[in-house]
């Protein structure tokens, strides 16, 4: 399935974003209103040149005890961007972000300019259907080509039923 192909790539609401000299207080007070986990700096082309989330505030602002009113997105930004394509491969992403534990992908345009942000969350959506999906699958493909186990399934409830009558019957 394609990122596009999902109803929350959609739905999802304008991707908030900074220039890379906007000061953290404000990036933070913005993304606090609108409950926001993350934002793009980007240039003035919109394409994306970092991505700031409430782990670079954690980690680059306030553990070097840095003054939000003084310091720039640009100087916390995580500048080692990954970026998606809307036609790109979303289990491919998905992925990938686990592995590399990240967890906002900007997807952008053929020009490179921000278009969307899909998140983990936006995807777990997808795979959990799938996912049980696939187990029923599986489970009646073993079913129906394995008689075997079906009897033997079957044998091992008809002796537990029996172990219980008789138990029964000894009280």
């Amino acid at each position: 399935m394609k990122i596009k192909d999902r109803p929350e790539y959609r739905s999802k609401a304008a991707v908030l974003t900074f220039g890379p000299d906007a000061f953290v207080a404000e990036a933070v007070a913005i993304m606090s209103e609108k409950n926001y986990g993350a934002a793009v700096v980007v240039g003035p082309d919109r394409k994306p040149l970092g991505i700031v989330t409430e782990r670079d505030f954690m980690r680059r602002l306030l553990n070097k005890r840095l003054n939000p009113d003084e310091t720039t997105l640009a100087q916390i930004m995580t500048t080692d961007l990954k970026v998606a394509r809307a036609d790109d491969d979303l289990l491919d992403w998905l992925r990938l972000m686990s592995n590399e534990r990240f967890r906002h992908l900007p997807v952008v345009d053929e020009d490179g300019a921000i278009i969307s942000m899909m998140s983990q969350g936006d995807f777990v959506s997808y795979t959990w259907p799938e996912l049980m999906g696939r187990v029923k699958e599986q489970a009646k493909a073993t079913f129906d080509n394995s008689p075997s186990l079906v009897m033997m399934v079957a044998g091992i409830a008809v002796f537990a039923a029996a172990v219980v009558t008789i138990f029964a019957q000894l009280r």
